[in-house]
């Protein structure tokens, strides 16, 4: 056994010295070690838990409260008013704003005030919020002096504290590839029985949460769902929220479903009814509608139900070829 030993101690060194020269040149030579592409920088909410007892702490926890418990103090039975459809903000903006590619709040304090095509406006933070308020919640704005108004904005600009502006975390927006079809919303019907239909009820109806006065789950449709004009009615953002959050007891790192099943759930989904408001001021450039947007009149001349469903590929080339074009 010893001189087995013996004989195998210089192969070993030698390896070891060509695994050092190797490595050597490497570097020497300004090559960089690559990294996986799910290796990205991840944003990570600060702690509420570390907020110092203060009147500037009280007020930032006063704004997550308002985010978490919306219906609580501004729904159908709120203790502030009755001005909305009983959804909480937190019901988008998952784990209050604070989980990657749930709708976050990472880059808001950073790119706000900021330019919109929607409104054709440079809007504040207030005017945002109030924006939800409107369609996602279907209600009424809020007076963007009050205090609640200023406890969400102290809220919102906490939680991006760290990041520099104009920068936006990776997962503060999710999206999906183009189907190469048009979304289904009967697919989408299959696949909702199966996967979502357990928390939202047969009818999207969604499931009340009766501690908080608001949803534990929310409606998908119906009267007390987000109206027409919210952002999630465009199957764009419904679908990408989907595939990365729900169901909601899985890992972003495994999602239970396919890109296309969550392009079919969300055109199932966008297809039934919910309340409708009218903003006649959106998009006041109808050149710039994204190819989802599902009302005209439009620049082009594909149809509403195109628009609605695609497939989104052929009007996102005619609109790039028309820029370019013009360019």
């Amino acid at each position: 056994m010893k001189i087995i030993r013996s004989s195998w101690l210089p192969f070993l060194l030698g390896i070891v010295f060509i695994i050092a020269i190797l490595n050597k040149a490497m570097f020497s030579s300004g090559e960089k070690i690559k990294t996986s592409p799910d290796e990205k920088p991840q944003w990570h909410a600060p702690d509420i838990n570390l907020l110092p007892e203060t009147a500037d702490g009280d007020t930032i926890r006063y704004g997550r409260e308002l985010i978490v418990n919306t219906s609580k103090y501004f729904g159908p039975h709120g203790t502030i008013a009755s001005i909305t459809n009983g959804m909480n903000c937190q019901n988008c903006h998952v784990e209050a704003g604070t989980k990657a590619f749930g709708n976050s709040f990472s880059a808001v304090a950073s790119t706000y005030p900021k330019y919109r095509e929607r409104s054709g406006i440079v809007e504040s933070i207030e005017f945002r919020i109030n924006d939800c308020m409107q369609r996602s919640l279907n209600g009424k704005p809020i007076d963007s002096t009050s205090k609640e108004m200023k406890a969400m904005v102290a809220y919102l600009k906490w939680l991006g504290k760290d990041v520099k502006h104009g920068e936006k975390p990776y997962g503060s927006n999710a999206e999906l590839p183009f189907l190469t079809r048009a979304a289904d919303p009967q697919q989408g019907k299959t696949i909702y029985g199966i996967k979502c239909m357990r928390c939202h009820g047969s009818n999207g109806e969604g499931e009340i949460d009766f501690d908080s006065m608001g949803y534990r789950y929310p409606p998908l449709w119906g009267n007390n769902s987000y109206n027409n004009a919210a952002g999630l009615y465009r199957i764009s953002r419904l679908a990408a929220f989907i595939k990365y959050n729900m169901p909601f007891d899985q890992t972003q790192a495994s999602p239970q479903l396919s890109d296309e099943e969550a392009w079919d759930v969300a055109a199932f989904i966008s297809s039934q009814q919910r309340p409708e408001k009218k903003f006649p001021e959106d998009w006041p450039k109808i050149e710039s509608k994204p190819p989802d947007y599902p009302y005209g009149p439009y620049s082009d001349n594909f149809s509403e139900q195109q628009h609605k469903y695609g497939p989104f590929i052929p009007i996102r080339n005619a609109k790039e070829k028309k820029s370019a074009a013009i360019k």
